[in-house]
C-alpha cells in the first residue's frame, strides 16, 4: 500500500476513534462551506491555525492528516479543531461565512469514500 494511502487511512482511523456522545446528545462538526472560494478558506486556515489557537500540526506535510491535500479539506480540519476546542468558551463556526455546522460526521463520510477508492484500486491489481 502506498505511504500516502496509509497516512490517509491512519488519519481517518484516528478521527473516527475519537470520542463518543451519550444517547440523545448530538455531535456537531464545523466544516468548510463548499461554496466558499479557496482564498477565503485559506484566510480562515491562517487565522484558525495562528491567532485562533487550533492545532494544525496534523495537516502539515508528512503528517497523518495532510492528505487529502486540498485547501477545503485542510480548512475543515482547522475550523473543526478550533470549534471543538473553543465552542464552550464562546468560539463559533463562522470564519467570515466560510464554514458551517453539520451533524453528519465528515470523518465517516470521508472514510466511506476512501474505502470505496481503495476497493476500486485493489480490483485493478
Amino acid at each position: 500500500m502506498p505511504k500516502a494511502v496509509l497516512k490517509i487511512v491512519l488519519c481517518l482511523l484516528f478521527l473516527v476513534s475519537t470520542g463518543t456522545k451519550s444517547a440523545g446528545e448530538f455531535e456537531q462538526w464545523c466544516i468548510a462551506d463548499e461554496q466558499t472560494p479557496e482564498d477565503e478558506l485559506q484566510a480562515g486556515i491562517d487565522w484558525a491555525c495562528g491567532e485562533g489557537g487550533a492545532d494544525c500540526s496534523k495537516i502539515q506535510v508528512n503528517k497523518p492528516c495532510y492528505f487529502p491535500n486540498t485547501v477545503r479539506d485542510h480548512a475543515s480540519y482547522a475550523f473543526n479543531d478550533y470549534y471543538q476546542k473553543f465552542k464552550n468558551k464562546g468560539g463559533t463556526c463562522y470564519f467570515n461565512g466560510a464554514a458551517m455546522i453539520t451533524e453528519l460526521d465528515p470523518n465517516v463520510i470521508t472514510l466511506a469514500i476512501m474505502t470505496s477508492f481503495l476497493d476500486s484500486k485493489a480490483s485493478e491489481v
